[in-house]
């Protein structure tokens, strides 16, 4: 998917937002092995080839590495093993997708590294269920919701839950301190 591409989607989906209503929301669409999996497009900053990245010691498994993005360190976050999976296999199709978030009121830079990405969709509020309570694949509050697009399931993130940067820097720090004792 294109830059230009990607800004448009992110623009239709920002004004259809602010429209409100059953206007639908636009959502990049990746997958994890046989899963597809979502998040809103305004989040989404760029989509890259997944490359090179840089191991940090002492990290969790999640923490792929970082990558040099234009001059700036941007963390990597493997998807599948934070969501408790084996870690991925770099193929032709892998990417990173990077995202904004928020750290202590501050705009940060993160990649995910999914499988492949798939493409935009539009779905409307009417279209999404809340999370299961059982038989999910993910932790239940990393889940917006279930989006329903003609046959199939599109699980849609929760990225300020599922990509918490507290809770994951907790994490590396507990993993930090285990390695040293």
């Amino acid at each position: 998917m294109s830059m230009k591409a990607l800004n448009a989607a992110r623009s239709a989906s920002e004004s259809q937002a602010a429209a409100g209503g059953e206007r639908p929301l636009q959502y990049l669409t990746f997958w994890l092995g046989q899963e597809v999996f979502g998040m809103d497009i305004r989040t989404v900053r760029e989509i890259i080839q997944a490359g090179p990245m840089t191991a940090l010691p002492l990290m969790p498994q999640f923490v792929r590495g970082v990558i040099n993005l234009r001059g700036s360190v941007v963390p990597v976050v493997d998807l599948n093993a934070r969501f408790g999976r084996s870690s991925s296999v770099l193929g032709k199709k892998s990417c990173v997708v990077v995202f904004d978030t928020q750290r202590h009121g501050e705009r940060v830079e993160l990649g995910l590294l999914v499988d492949a990405v798939s493409e935009v969709i539009k779905i409307t509020p009417s279209q999404i269920e809340p999370p299961p309570d059982f038989g999910s694949v993910v932790r239940r509050d990393f889940i917006q919701g279930i989006g329903k697009v003609g046959q199939r399931f599109v699980v849609l993130l929760e990225p300020d839950r599922a990509l918490d940067v507290r809770e994951m820097a907790d994490l590396c720090e507990r993993a930090q301190e285990r390695a040293l004792a």
